[in-house]
């Protein structure tokens, strides 16, 4: 497993931050009868959590991109394979998603739940 964190895979950010703030986003709706009732701040920690989720698959994206050669071997028949490009995106797409799922958490500071 050592050797997989080291390699990193280049889209694992294209699906981590996303699948993250779709998690997110469902349970900040389906905790919002529990968080009134409680009253206790379960969303920005969650938030927290999803945030994480969503790092790490910039990181991961971030490491596949680092171990990506810029340009294939002569003798590969891996041209066109446009690993650095995927794990750049990766990493965007993540970042950004990770930014998303903090303002949300964010929100759930502000908002305690009961609001009708």
């Amino acid at each position: 497993m050592a050797a997989w964190l080291s390699r990193g895979a280049p889209s694992a950010g294209i699906y981590a931050g996303p699948v993250a703030w779709l998690i997110d986003t469902q349970f900040n709706y389906a905790a919002v009868p529990w968080v009134c009732a409680h009253q206790v701040p379960l969303i920005p920690l969650f938030a927290l959590v999803m945030a994480a989720l969503s790092l790490f698959g910039a990181f991961l994206s971030w490491r596949g991109y680092a171990t990506a050669a810029p340009t294939p071997r002569p003798d590969s028949t891996g041209a066109g394979r446009p690993h650095r490009f995927m794990a750049l995106m990766g990493i965007a797409i993540s970042l950004l998603f990770m930014v998303v799922i903090l303002l949300h958490g964010a929100a759930g500071l502000v908002f305690h739940g009961c609001e009708r």
